[in-house]
Order: C-alpha cells, then structure tokens, then sequence
C-alpha cells in the first residue's frame, strides 16, 4: 500500500512514446554518461551536465573555482512538486518516513532559499516551493539488478498504471532497498542520479538514489545517523542535491559551469558547520522536527559559494 493515496480522478492510461529501440517502451531522452567521474568532467571543457555530478565521498576535485552560469533553457519556475517510489523491499524499515518528512519540509525552508537567488530567462526569481505530493511502492518490477535505462521504466509503468499522475512539474524519485543493485555507475562514479524520459510526448523528470548500505565508504558519511538510520539520512543529502539540479537544470541546457557541474554538485559532501544530536550523529539543519545532515547548496552571487543559509551571510 503507498503511504499516501493519489487520486486519480481524470487523469487518462497513458500510452509511451517509443523513443528508440531498447529493452521495453520507456528509454531516456537524457540518460546520465558513464564519463562522470571528476577527472573525466574536469577534461572537457566546456562541458555538459551528464545528472551524475553529485560522484562519491572524497572523491570530489576542485568545484568552487568556477561561478555557474544561465545557458538559457528551461528551469520549473513554479511549485515542484515531489513523488516517491520505493522500489524492493522496504517492510519495517525507517527510510520512508524520515525522508516523507524532509520533502515535506524542505520547500519554504531558510536551508532550501537558495534556490531563489537563481532566476528563469525572463529574469524572476525562482520560487522556494517543493511540494511532497505522494508515494508508491514497486516490489521489483524491473528485478533487482538496475541499469540506469530501468529507472525510467520504473517511473514511466508507475504513471501509464495510474499509480502516480503524469506531471510537467512532478519530481520522480526512484529509491532503491539494500537488496538491489545498480550496475551503471553506482557506488563506482556516483550515489544518484538524474534524467529524463518521455511519456505520452510529456518530458519527465526522474532522480534515482540508491542505498548506502551497499557502498557505505562511499556513500554514508557516518555510521550514526541523526534519525537512528544512518542509511536514510546519507539519502537525505542526495535527494536534495537531486531536486535543487532538477529545478534548476531539468533539461540539462539551465545552470552549470564550465566543467558540467550543476549548482548542487559543486557543494557535494560539504556540510559546514555542524553540531551533534543525542546519539552521537553529526548534524546540521533541523527541518520538520528532526535532524539532518544535508550538504551546503550554491548560492552564485559574488561569483558564488556553499552555504546552509544564503540568507544570513548575504
């Protein structure tokens, strides 16, 4: 059963534009690069975005030398609006309900305002509104060792079954148990990822964030976390990345630098200042009633730095 029931009063049985020929009717438009590693970024110049900038634990170069720039194309300048799809096995696990409350905290919050220092090709100021709209769960439909082509299929199966509607503004985020696997990159270049896929000739925008617990040394900055689930709250921080990429840079034509990295990428890892919870855990925000430990975000005024918030250092 979803978390949350949506309803799907109107909404039609989508059929899915085939793209070009793969395994199944639903293959990205903008599928992430394997060539994601720093080094291998930092050697194209001037590069694109391949959604795979967040890369690992330590494993980050030289990111803030450069400011991001505008080069033009879309950015969702009005409410986004956030689905989750727990794909395997999540029974009695914590995960879900720690990250429902970040997603339902994070837009309004002083953390996430600086997404508005950042503006759309008419020049307004993007607005600091993510909204959680929902959740479903897929017991394996794709098996249990992903490529990345197979994130698409989860999140397209989901909205041609009605399970979750088909929105321009929708944020689709694909988590995955500790059973599964992830063999493009995960673990090895990065710990999530973003793209697109078409559905019905409507652009889709999904993220994927797989477990920690597969890849801890790169992918879980503690082993105390400061929900009691150091696995979810390494999550925590991707997902965010994820989402400030997204509304920044969905087509990947928006806000980068030169070297292909997104806003959010640029502060990857980087928590500043923080402090210590009850049991043990580092942390440093307090959203929705609980911890965590997000990274900083970019704010590009004054050529741009990492801050947790834009507001009391401007």
């Amino acid at each position: 059963m979803p978390l949350h029931t949506l309803s799907r009063v109107g909404l039609p049985i989508l059929a899915v534009a085939l793209i070009v020929a793969a395994c199944g009717d639903i293959t990205p438009t903008l599928a992430p690069s394997d060539a994601s590693a720093d080094v291998q970024l930092l050697a194209k110049v001037p590069a694109r975005p391949t959604g795979t900038g967040i890369g690992l634990i330590g494993a980050k170069t030289q990111r803030t030398a450069q400011p991001v720039e505008y080069h033009g194309g879309p950015v969702i300048s009005t409410t986004s609006h956030v689905y989750f799809i727990w794909y395997g096995s999540w029974a009695g696990s914590t995960t879900p309900p720690i990250l429902t409350d970040l997603a339902s905290s994070l837009g309004g919050s002083s953390y996430f305002d600086a997404i508005t220092r950042y503006r759309n090709a008419a020049g307004t100021p993007l607005p600091n509104a993510v909204q959680y709209n929902g959740s479903i769960y897929d017991s394996y439909s794709q098996g249990a060792s992903l490529a990345n082509y197979h994130i698409a299929m989860i999140v397209g199966n989901a909205i041609i079954s009605g399970s979750l509607p088909p929105d321009p503004d929708g944020i689709y985020v694909v988590f995955t148990s500790a059973d599964v696997d992830e063999t493009s990159g995960f673990g090895t270049q990065y710990c999530g990822f973003r793209s697109t896929t078409s559905v019905n000739g409507m652009m889709i925008k999904t993220v994927f964030v797989g477990h920690p617990d597969r890849v801890p040394t790169k992918c879980k900055p503690q082993t105390v976390g400061p929900n009691g689930n150091a696995s979810a709250d390494a999550m925590a921080t991707v997902l965010v990345n994820e989402i400030f990429n997204t509304i920044l840079d969905p087509e990947f034509t928006g806000w980068y630098d030169k070297f292909g990295f997104e806003p959010a990428d640029k502060c990857a890892w980087s928590f500043g200042k923080t402090y210590r919870t009850p049991n043990g855990a580092r942390a440093n925000i307090a959203l929705g009633g609980r911890n965590y430990l997000l990274q900083e975000l970019w704010v590009p005024d004054a050529g741009g730095f990492c801050t947790l918030d834009h507001g009391a250092v401007l």
